[in-house]
């Protein structure tokens, strides 16, 4: 039994006690019937108007949490829907009381999450706000009546994400751009006199708006000035080249040049009206000393003639530079050609140090040949002959490479230009053609007159008997020991025999040619063998000289050795006639 019903019991109880001790004290006092019987209908009357206030009050009590429950389903209902989350479920069997409680909780956790997003979009669109007003983009689009989602939220916060990115990077776009553009305007010595100007240098950098038009904006102005400042910076080295060109002309001294320094750097205003003047003050000195001026020009158009391979044809085209003369016209003449000179070889410039190399490396490889066909250079010493060799063998290599890499340069550049590339007034592989032709040429006659000399060596030693050749390096005594003692060797001779004056030769050829003294150089004594040898020594070099030239020296050394022998030789002699020598 529950606490309640046992309570309910003794109420019943008391209420019969009490009862019971009012009809007790009505027994006492001897109130009669009719009185006890109204007595009684007062005390039911009151006792059954109180319990029915009760049942009213616990009735109405009951409605209210009714009402309460109807409320908040309604409520919870909406809630979830705006909050777009599950409907609540209620639990089973529960009483009125607790029911009404589940649901009022369960709504004031829903209000309180909906205050929650609520005041998070509202700070999200303040944001949204500011960074809009500085980004100049249009707000971000949501429903600001309703309720969001978690999921509108999130795209909400990411969408700010980038807007501060863009503000971030924008920012430093502006910072870097802007200190640029006051070191320009410094440069430049220019003060801001346009409202954007004036926003960008003077105002606070939080305050400038950073949309794409203001950027954009500034990037052109940045352009501008940076191409005022390349234009002042062209004007002041011109002004400088200008000036180093008079100095060099007028040969201004050391002195006058320093005390213009601080002004041969920079491009502000007060320096290229530094620079201008003193342009101007040199152009009135040249003037005074025209004539040094002229032959200064003329010393640079040499040496620009030069570098461009002038012929003496195209130096003479220009007439003025004869002109004796020295006016203002001279001059505007001269410095126009050295201009069109230095513009026509900046132009062609790598063509011009792709020929000069050539020139330089032709010198080279003559130089190489010259003293490959001297002889003197086999007595060189400290390894010169091999460095000489390898220099000389790379350049055989590199030197036809540069010649192809050129011949296509060159071509491509007439067929752009649809004209010829001249050097010294002639094609220049037309000229590096002839260049090889006369070295070709010379490296011939040299080669005829070795032969020729050789020949005529070869017939003085066959008819007069070899030259005894002086050793290069003599031997001092040695000490005279029994085993180092030589034996005079045995040489046959003929007293009899001697050889007649070189008058009676010319009068009886066929004797001399008979003679084996003569033929021999005192020697009688020569094999057919030998003299083959000899002869077709000399053939032989001619051939390898006409496949490679520079074999010549060593078989002509060769056979001037076998010919040394042959007249040494201690064979007996056998008669040689005209007939032998000439087959």
């Amino acid at each position: 039994m529950r606490r309640s019903e046992v309570l309910a019991e003794e109420s019943v109880v008391c209420l019969q006690k009490a009862l019971n001790h009012l009809r007790e004290i009505w027994e006492l006092i001897g109130i009669p019937e009719d009185q006890r019987l109204q007595r009684t209908e007062v005390v039911k009357k009151h006792i059954k108007g109180l319990l029915e206030m009760m049942i009213a009050e616990e009735e109405s009590l009951k409605e209210r949490l009714l009402k309460s429950i109807d409320f908040c389903r309604r409520e919870l209902n909406t809630l979830c829907r705006e909050l777009s989350l599950n409907s609540f479920e209620e639990k089973e069997e529960s009483t009125i009381l607790q029911l009404e409680k589940d649901l009022r909780t369960q709504v004031e956790v829903m209000v309180k999450k909906k205050k929650e997003r609520m005041q998070e979009l509202k700070v999200l669109r303040e944001r949204d706000q500011d960074l809009c007003e500085i980004l100049c983009t249009p707000p971000y689009s949501i429903d600001l009546t309703s309720v969001p989602s978690l999921e509108e939220l999130e795209q909400f916060r990411r969408h700010l994400a980038t807007l501060n990115e863009t503000k971030a990077s924008r920012r430093e776009e502006f910072v870097s751009t802007k200190r640029q553009i006051i070191l320009c305007m410094e440069e430049l010595d220019h003060t801001p006199d346009t409202s954007f100007e004036r926003d960008v240098v003077c105002e606070d950098e939080d305050a400038f708006c950073l949309s794409l038009e203001n950027i954009a904006a500034l990037q052109t102005l940045l352009r501008q000035l940076e191409m005022r400042k390349a234009q002042n910076e062209a004007v002041c080295e011109g002004l400088r080249s200008r000036i180093r060109e008079l100095w060099d002309r007028l040969q201004i001294p050391l002195e006058e040049r320093e005390a213009l320094a601080p002004c041969m750097s920079g491009s502000k205003a007060k320096i290229k009206k530094a620079l201008q003047e003193e342009v101007d003050r040199l152009e009135e000195l040249k003037i005074q000393n025209m004539k040094k001026v002229v032959e200064a020009i003329r010393t640079e158009l040499a040496l620009y003639w030069e570098k461009c391979f002038y012929s003496q044809e195209q130096r003479k085209a220009f007439t003025p530079y004869y002109d004796e003369d020295y006016t203002e016209m001279l001059l505007q003449l001269h410095d126009a050609e050295l201009a069109q000179l230095k513009h026509y070889y900046e132009a062609h410039k790598e063509l011009f140090e792709g020929v000069q190399k050539w020139e330089d490396s032709w010198r080279l490889f003559l130089e190489f040949e010259r003293k490959a066909s001297d002889p003197s250079r086999f007595t060189n010493r400290g390894g010169n002959l091999l460095k000489e060799e390898k220099q000389r063998a790379k350049l055989q290599k590199t030197l036809p490479k540069l010649e192809e890499e050129l011949k296509g340069r060159i071509e491509l550049w007439e067929q752009e230009r649809a004209q010829a590339f001249v050097v010294n007034g002639q094609k220049f592989m037309e000229y590096v053609t002839e260049q090889w032709e006369l070295h070709r040429l010379e490296k011939e006659k040299a080669k005829q007159e070795r032969q020729l000399k050789k020949t005529q060596q070869t017939e003085t030693e066959m008819l007069y008997g070899s030259t005894p050749r002086t050793p290069g390096k003599r031997r001092g005594p040695g000490p005279n020991t029994p085993g180092k003692v030589r034996k005079p060797s045995r040489t046959p001779s003929r007293p009899g025999q001697r050889t007649a004056p070189l008058g009676r030769q010319g009068h009886n050829k066929e004797n001399i040619e008979l003679s084996g003294s003569i033929l021999t150089g005192g020697c009688p004594y020569s094999t057919p063998l030998q003299r083959n040898l000899t002869v077709n020594s000399v053939a032989s070099t001619y051939s390898e000289f006409a496949k490679d030239p520079s074999l010549f020296d060593c078989s002509s050394v060769g056979s001037q050795r076998e010919l040394s022998k042959a007249s040494r030789s201690d064979v007996p002699s056998r008669i040689l006639n005209s007939t032998n020598i000439q087959s």
